[in-house]
């Protein structure tokens, strides 16, 4: 994004400023950002709808946005600019994700109107193929390159979770499995069928899946994302059966992160920060993005600042880790519409700044002077 070189500039600039004046009159450094700006990210490939799953900490972010055909294709928006990446010779693409070097990766039909999973580097879309049937889906992908998601064997009766690395699409070893994340040390989650018949969110490090469980009196769970630090996102069946709650992994620990008020929500992503994002019903029934972090779960429609009259934050996906959310919601002409929104310092936190900067100034022209420093 246009603005990220921008935005990291004055984040480097408060961190550093905040801190030397720390040291010169005990000032605290700067808090972290609460609010948001809001950027839509209209369909400019010829239809009225678009969708942001995935965003990397250079601020580029894979989606998917209608044809004038009518059809999805996934695209690559970097500086302002939404690029449709086509698709295996078929009708549709599906972008899912993308990591640090661009790569982008997901699901496209092919000629033969079947769908295969995909990644895309330098203007190149290569087919993974898929595990002997017809049929397979991208899902995450590491900054290694190694992609995640699921396949078809021969029989086409069952899916397999896969992991795809150097031009071998390797199966992860339990049938009616599909793998949605993967962070930079390997670690792969998804979610696999127990013995029982029940779907359970699964972990895959090593060569050993590892089932996560569930929540208290739940029956299915499903991992989506995974940060470097290990912590895995998701949902999961609450001890009702009937409502599905957003959850968090941590060191053997499922822990239910709540609603905004309403039955149901969904984690769809996590960054190193532990941020999480997803969506929640509301008090009033309606889908709602939400971040979570510091234990508390907050509607985003009530941190961005800019927000359009009309437009309702319904579906939040991915987070970098500058703190930068992707999603989609509803516009004011009722379409779904593709957004960024980048934290922006609190008024405290820019007055801090302005004083430091002062401050700065006068450390300079002492310096400069040769006048004495705290009486020195």
């Amino acid at each position: 994004m246009k603005n990220t070189l921008l935005k990291s500039s004055l984040a480097f600039a408060a961190v550093t400023a905040g801190g030397i004046m720390a040291g010169l009159s005990g000032v605290p450094a700067a808090s972290a950002a609460t609010n948001y700006n809001f950027t839509a990210i209209p369909d400019t490939l010829g239809g009225s709808s678009s969708y942001a799953y995935g965003i990397n900490d250079t601020g580029q972010i894979a989606g998917t946005a209608m044809t004038a055909s009518g059809w999805p294709h996934a695209f690559l928006y970097s500086g302002g600019a939404m690029t449709a990446l086509g698709t295996l010779g078929g009708s549709y693409s599906v972008a899912t994700a993308i990591n640090s070097s661009g790569t982008v990766v997901g699901q496209a039909t092919t000629a033969s109107n079947s769908y295969h999973a995909f990644s895309y580097s330098s203007g190149t879309m290569t087919d993974l193929g898929t595990l002997g049937g017809s049929d397979s889906a991208a899902y995450g992908v590491n900054d290694s390159g190694t992609v995640v998601g699921w396949a078809a064997p021969t029989s086409n009766a069952i899916s397999y979770a896969f992991s795809y690395s150097n031009g071998t699409m390797t199966e992860l070893g339990t049938h009616n499995s599909f793998g949605y994340g993967i962070n930079n040390s390997g670690t792969v989650v998804g979610q696999a069928s127990t013995a029982s018949g029940y779907a359970h969110a699964f972990s895959y490090s090593n060569g050993t899946m590892a089932d996560l469980g569930t929540l208290p009196g739940g029956g299915d769970s499903t991992a989506i994302a995974i940060n470097d630090s290990g912590t895995v996102v998701g949902y999961a069946d609450t001890s009702s059966g009937t409502y599905t709650h957003a959850f968090s992994y941590s060191s053997g620990t499922l822990t239910d992160l709540g609603t905004l008020g309403g039955s149901l929500s969904f984690a769809y992503g996590i960054n190193d920060s532990g941020t999480v994002v997803g969506y929640s019903r509301t008090t009033s029934n309606d889908n709602h993005a939400f971040s979570y972090s510091g234990g508390t779960m907050t509607d985003l429609n009530s941190l961005a600042e800019n927000l359009p009259a009309g437009f309702v934050l319904t579906n939040a996906y991915g987070i970098n880790s500058l703190g930068d959310i992707v999603g989609y919601g509803s516009n004011a002409s009722g379409n779904m519409e593709a957004f960024l929104l980048t934290p922006t310092p609190e008024p405290a936190s820019l007055a801090l700044l302005a004083v430091a900067g002062a401050g700065m100034l006068l450390l300079k022209r002492g310096k400069k002077s040769g006048v004495p420093l705290n009486g020195q």
